[in-house]
């Protein structure tokens, strides 16, 4: 059963979508302008599906209102040697992730989760696999809207050198684990996502992807 928040989080994620497509093809000012009011509708959706506020989602806007699709973001599985994954504690709500985040233009999905872990880790690593590709509405992420999680299985370089963080803000920790060491307060999103990384690591090298229901 889909909670009532959960529901109208779904409907204002479509309603993203139609406004970004409507937006995107429209050549009439007075649609444009219909089109804008719909998305500040969306916000104040998602204002009552969660926990943001108007001035938390105003930034956001620009960067995800416009995107006629599911967002992608990808994230990384470091794994060394010994079988330990490197995670960060997030700063926002202090659950430890797989570092990552929203790709962007001009970039492949490998390079985007690398330039993502150096500026949140200040870890230089290499990708070695495609563990999958996830549905978040799945897979236990939390977020409201709808995202494509591509996970790569990383291998630090032979000689790691930890630089101090470009976003040093966005975790308070940072730390190795063994597989089953790995801390209990782990967000939603990724304690599925981790063991299918694992999987990958020890050679089962099949990708993951959400067959549907």
């Amino acid at each position: 059963m889909v909670s009532p928040a959960k529901q109208i989080a779904s409907w204002a994620d479509l309603l993203r979508e139609l406004t970004a497509q409507g937006l995107y093809h429209s050549t009439n000012i007075y649609d444009k302008e219909r089109y804008t009011k719909i998305q500040k509708v969306v916000m104040e959706m998602l204002t009552v599906a969660t926990n943001w506020s108007i001035d938390e989602l105003v930034p956001l806007q620009e960067a995800l209102f416009s995107r006629p699709s599911p967002i992608v973001t990808g994230d990384a599985a470091i794994i060394d040697n010994e079988g330990r994954i490197f995670l960060i504690q997030r700063a926002d709500n202090h659950l430890w992730a797989m570092p990552g985040g929203l790709l962007e233009v001009g970039e492949t999905p490998s390079e985007g989760v690398l330039r993502e872990v150096f500026e949140e880790t200040g870890i230089k690593c290499k990708t070695t696999a495609f563990v999958g590709i996830f549905d978040s509405r799945f897979c236990g992420t939390t977020y409201p809207l709808q995202l494509y999680q591509l996970v790569f299985l990383c291998k630090p370089l032979d000689e790691i050198e930890i630089e101090p963080p470009i976003h040093h803000r966005e975790s308070v920790s940072r730390q190795w684990f063994k597989e089953k060491n790995l801390p209990e307060n782990i967000d939603p999103g990724h304690i599925t996502r981790i063991p299918e990384a694992f999987r990958v690591w020890r050679g089962d090298c099949e990708p993951f992807f959400d067959k549907g229901e």
